[in-house]
């Protein structure tokens, strides 16, 4: 497979990233979430996204779309506003080819151009190498392991977290 397009998400990329998400949501463990949302719930969730000015990408390849990655807000109480979380799902059929991480090094890019400091990773399941794995060749380093915080498909599942800072970091208090 060539390299694929990493872009700004539009709208018309919306049914296939919520595909994508369906499948994850149906038989991953990376989405703790157990009913997949439609077009008009991630449309919604995109629109929220966008409108506070978070980034959202999309890796396409022979025009289509076959990963996105988003930031969002860490948590929503003011203090946080220069921490993100992201996000980052690909088609089931290509993983572990290096998309997920263009994905990932184009969001870091932009997140830190848009003055955020601190990303985090919240990543569903600590038998999911690949994601840890791709965490880690950004920069993440590991910050804690939640035991059994999600029950989905008959079992527990932990939440692993990670953590990079983003331009300056904690090195400098801005002045917002």
């Amino acid at each position: 497979m060539s390299i694929p397009e990493i872009r700004p998400t539009v709208e018309a990329d919306l049914p296939s990233i919520t595909a994508i998400y369906e499948h994850a949501v149906r038989f991953g463990t990376a989405t703790f979430e157990l009913i997949p949302p439609d077009l008009t719930e991630m449309t919604r969730r995109y629109r929220a996204l966008i409108d506070g000015g978070f980034p959202y990408f999309v890796a396409a390849h022979e025009g289509r779309v076959v990963g996105y990655a988003y930031a969002g807000p860490y948590r929503p109480r003011p203090a946080y506003r220069f921490t993100v979380e992201n996000s980052v799902y690909l088609d089931p059929a290509l993983h572990r080819r290096g998309i997920g991480l263009q994905l990932m090094e184009r969001l870091i890019a932009e997140c830190g151009a848009r003055g955020f400091r601190q990303m985090i990773a919240v990543i569903g399941d600590s038998a999911n190498a690949g994601s840890i794995g791709m965490h880690r060749k950004c920069g993440f380093q590991m910050i804690g392991t939640h035991p059994s915080v999600g029950l989905k498909f008959g079992r527990w599942l932990d939440t692993v977290m990670m953590q990079r800072e983003l331009g300056e970091g904690a090195g400098t208090v801005p002045t917002d």
